[in-house]
This record gives structure tokens, sequence and C-alpha cells, in this order.
């Protein structure tokens, strides 16, 4: 089992991987970021993004989808924004929020490695 910070670094070697956050979806906040940078405020993203994974749920449950995602997928121009809820009983309540860019990003690997390492996190 890895912590959350061999798993971010982990996250960060993932080909293209521009930054990487650990977010609780029910305050917004990053409980650990890694990368970002001038390209890429990961605090503000992290906010961001919370309004987009409690869109879907509600959307999810207005529909009575009893799956679970697996990832949602934000494409733009340049890069691509993967946020992936964490499935285990002790990361309920987080998502990964990772930014790739698009150039050098082979995104379906980029998910299976994703999918890996949210395995082995031990939150």
């Amino acid at each position: 089992m890895a912590d959350m910070d061999t798993a971010l670094k982990e996250i960060m070697e993932i080909d293209g991987c521009i930054g990487v956050a650990l977010v609780d979806h029910t305050s917004g906040m990053a409980l650990g970021t890694l990368g970002g940078g001038k390209e890429l405020d990961l605090t503000v993203a992290a906010a961001g993004n919370t309004d987009v994974v409690r869109a879907k749920l509600r959307a999810m449950e207005m529909l009575n989808l009893s799956e679970k995602i697996e990832d949602i997928l934000i494409t733009l121009d340049t890069q691509y924004h993967m946020i992936r809820p964490l499935t285990s009983r002790s990361g309920k309540g987080l998502f990964l929020y990772v930014a790739l860019r698009r150039d050098r990003a082979n995104l379906a690997m980029s998910r299976h490695q994703l999918r890996r390492i949210e395995n082995d996190l031990d939150v």
C-alpha cells in the first residue's frame, strides 16, 4: 500500500503529467498536491473540480443510476484533465485530479496507470 505522497509522486511520473491533487469533494480542499506551478494552480483546480464531481453525482442520483464513476475526463485544446473518485472505504469522499499535456500523454495508458496507483493508495 502506498501513502499519499508516494502515490502523488507516482502519478507525476505518468508521461505528460502537469500536476496532481488529492481532493476532498465535500469541502473542496486539496489534501495533497504535486506539480502545477505557473501552468496550473492546483488549489484553484481542486476547488473548481469539486463542483464538477458534485454535479455529476447529483445528475446520477436524479437518473437513479447506481453505477460508480470510474473517471471524468475533460479535454482541452492542449490538456487532458482527469478526475478519478476513490473507491476504497478509506478514500470515500476523495478524488484524484490529474492534468496532462495532450501532446505527451497517452490517454489510455494514463488511465490504466492511474487506476493501478489508486488501487495501491492507502489514505
